[in-house]
């Protein structure tokens, strides 16, 4: 078993991607109720998707369609999954017979991120959290 499986590497983040994100905050808002909040570069908002005791948020974003390296155009939604050290998640990927599509990036207040793709050819991120991790306002 990985050095990184287990209960410890829940799923983190979430994104959905979108040429048009008015029109992605209306439809989301509209059809699960949920709140946007501009944060960081253009384009990018912070998705409220409320929480109950049995069913704890997970944190969410909105932002324009990009490609994230060359000839990987991101569609659809995005998961992103929490791991306890992104050195090993990255060994663990590669030994799994899974590519590194980009390499360790820091983002501040954040976490330290790289991005996948699996076996199958989906692809994903892995982060390490930062301790003090984004709280919306």
């Amino acid at each position: 078993m990985s050095e990184i499986a287990g209960p410890g590497t829940p799923v983190r983040h979430f994104a959905i991607n979108a040429d048009d994100c008015a029109r992605a905050a209306r439809f989301c808002g509209q059809a699960f109720g949920w709140r946007f909040n501009a944060w960081g570069p253009p384009d990018f908002y912070m998705i409220e998707t409320g929480s109950t005791p049995e069913t704890p948020a997970v944190f969410g974003s909105l932002q324009a369609r990009r490609t994230l390296v060359p000839g990987e155009r991101m569609t659809g939604f995005e998961c992103t999954i929490a791991v306890p050290d992104i050195h090993a998640a990255e060994r663990a990927i590669v030994e799994a017979g899974g590519t590194i599509l980009m390499p360790i990036a820091t983002i501040p207040t954040v976490g330290h991120l790289l991005w996948f793709r699996d076996t199958e050819g989906n692809v994903a991120g892995a982060m390490q959290p930062d301790a003090t991790p984004f709280a919306p306002a």
